[in-house]
């Protein structure tokens, strides 16, 4: 096995060339007092650049809607204390030589209100669930615009580039789902109407920015609520929902999988990076279980670990050009030098990933 592959370099657009093949994925911690950005946090991110990851993609930050945010634990840009922390973030991970990607997103229905920031402002999302949750078509504009008005604060901020949360039954998703979208106005019935949310959020999110600004976007067959979830059933309606938002300006989707070594659809070994990236020849990253014997989602239910396994599944799908970019989760929480140990074929220095880990930020 030979992964010399995954450290030639890759441009994204004409802006941003990345050092290597991967990324440390987007984790939900909420480990930071007051969701401020402190010197702990800055470290964390600053030692997985230093230990040898391109791209960086951050937590999920809420956009500037009082609907977005879930608690007083999760990362926003409300105020300029925590637009500073941000920054120090984003010089320490340029300091050690690698990019970082803000992402952004909406908590939709899956927002205690009780619990969050705003409590007075009721939870939406795309159909009635309930009485007091369906998002009026005043209320979507107002989130659309707040995906750009902060997408816009991103790139002020300093990050590289910005990645929209589309994924796993948050909001941009529950628009996508024929499951959680029964509306029967623009925004629903047909795959064209179920997409139409997320393909005005990356046109905004493309105007706040300006065009040389890499736009990612992480889309997701499962839902945290639902991990047998299908957003499309088969390839047609992939591509259905894929086309329109590479159309309006994503350079680079995300495709989050449990297990990046299982195909897609029946009849073909394309797991979802690789469909997508046939679909739209924009820049894909695959993640799931990247180096590790169990899923994340056991990790999370049971609070057990995961060993270290081979990677020659992840050699073998990346020479087959299924994907650009490798994303990884828990193995970067144990080892916030896995790719230099991984560059160096140190494999066996590699620490395995107990569950107690997520308790901290190191």
């Amino acid at each position: 096995m030979s992964l010399e592959e995954f450290f030639l370099p890759l441009k994204i657009n004409a802006e941003l060339t990345l050092k290597n093949r991967f990324v440390m994925a987007p984790m939900t911690r909420n480990l930071t007092p007051e969701a401020i950005p402190d010197e702990e946090l800055v470290e964390y991110f600053a030692s997985r650049a230093r230990g040898g990851v391109g791209l960086i993609i951050t937590e999920p930050i809420a956009v500037s809607h009082p609907s977005a945010n879930k608690d007083g634990f999760s990362p926003d840009f409300a105020t300029e204390e925590k637009i500073q922390g941000w920054k120090a973030v984003v010089r320490a991970v340029h300091i050690e030589g690698a990019k970082i990607f803000a992402q952004i997103w909406h908590m939709g229905c899956d927002r205690d209100a009780a619990k969050a920031p705003n409590p007075e402002i009721r939870s939406v999302s795309p159909s009635k669930s309930g009485e007091d949750n369906y998002a009026t078509v005043e209320e979507i504009q107002e989130i659309i615009d707040a995906f750009g008005e902060t997408a816009k604060i991103v790139k002020e901020i300093g990050f590289d580039g910005v990645e929209i949360h589309g994924a796993h039954g948050y909001l941009i998703d529950e628009f996508l789902w024929d499951k959680t979208n029964y509306r029967t106005d623009n925004f629903g019935g047909s795959i064209k109407n179920r997409v139409r949310f997320a393909k005005e959020i990356v046109e905004i999110v493309r105007k706040a920015v300006g065009s040389d600004f890499p736009i990612g976007f992480r889309i997701s067959q499962w839902k945290v609520q639902d991990f047998s979830a299908k957003l499309a059933k088969n390839p047609d309606e992939l591509k259905q929902i894929v086309t329109p938002l590479s159309e309006a300006g994503v350079d680079m989707f995300h495709c989050s999988t449990r297990r990046f070594w299982e195909n897609e659809f029946e009849g073909s070994p394309l797991n979802l990076a690789g469909w997508v990236k046939m679909m739209t020849g924009k820049t894909t990253i695959t993640v799931g279980s990247v180096g590790l014997t169990s899923m994340f989602t056991e990790s999370l239910l049971s609070g057990k670990g995961a060993d270290i396994t081979s990677l020659s599944k992840l050699e073998s799908k990346f020479r087959d050009g299924e994907f650009d970019l490798v994303a990884l989760g828990r193995s970067l929480i144990a080892n916030p030098d896995w790719v230099n140990k991984v560059q160096e074929n140190n494999l066996g220095d590699l620490q395995s990933f107990d569950a107690e880990m997520l308790k901290y930020l190191k």
